[in-house]
Parts: C-alpha cells; structure tokens; sequence
C-alpha cells in the first residue's frame, strides 16, 4: 500500500558525491521515521542514517561528517547526500520508513535498493 522510490544510485570515483532521493507515495497517514541502510556484499546491512519527523538524525559513525539526511516533510522524501565517497562505501543502499496508522499501528516498509559504486 506504501510505495518507496528511490533515485540517485550510480557509479562515482573516490572523492565524488552522490545524492539519493526516496520519495513515500501510497496511503499514507504518518511517517514517524525515514532512513538509509545499507549492504554490501558479504556484509550485513547496516544502518547508515535515519531521521524522525521532528528532525533529529543518527548516522552511523563511519559516515559521520561526510553524509547528511534530510526530510521533505510535504513530499514525503528523505535524502542521503553523501560527499567525499570511499570505495568502501560501495554497497546497495535502501530506503527505509516507518509509517504510522491512525490506530496508533506501526509498520514499516522497504524501497528496492539502489546500487552505489565507488571507484579507486
């Protein structure tokens, strides 16, 4: 029923940026969170940002100082800027959000993932 798109993946050399996008559409009736994780290959996935509707973020300490997540609120988007890639942030990122019902249900749901490759 909650839909997430995401859009901005691609191929970048160390020291690039890259700006995802994730746009929630559906039926909709809160967003209590919105995030990015990621997986790289022989890896878990990992939480790599997240931010509550209030604003207040988390980022995981490998990122910090170098990605920023933000929230469009009206739109229902949540960004990952990402600057000064490493290889070792290659991975497939996904999006992540929380929804809210008007019971006071919470579930949540996944984007589809978009691949991200740093190059040396």
């Amino acid at each position: 029923q909650v839909q997430l798109v995401e859009s901005g993946g691609g191929l970048v050399h160390t020291g690039g940026s890259l700006r995802l996008s994730c746009e929630a559409s559906g039926s909709i009736f809160s967003i209590n969170t919105m995030g990015w994780y990621r997986q790289a290959p022989g890896k878990q996935r990992e939480l790599v940002a997240v931010i509550i509707s209030g604003g207040s973020t988390d980022y995981a300490a490998s990122v910090k100082g170098r990605f920023t997540i933000s929230r469009d609120n009206v739109k229902d988007t949540v960004y990952l800027q990402m600057n000064s890639l490493k290889p070792e942030d290659t991975a497939v990122y996904y999006c992540n959000a929380l929804l809210g019902t008007w019971l006071g249900e919470e579930y949540d749901t996944w984007g589809q993932g978009t691949q991200v490759t740093v190059s040396s």
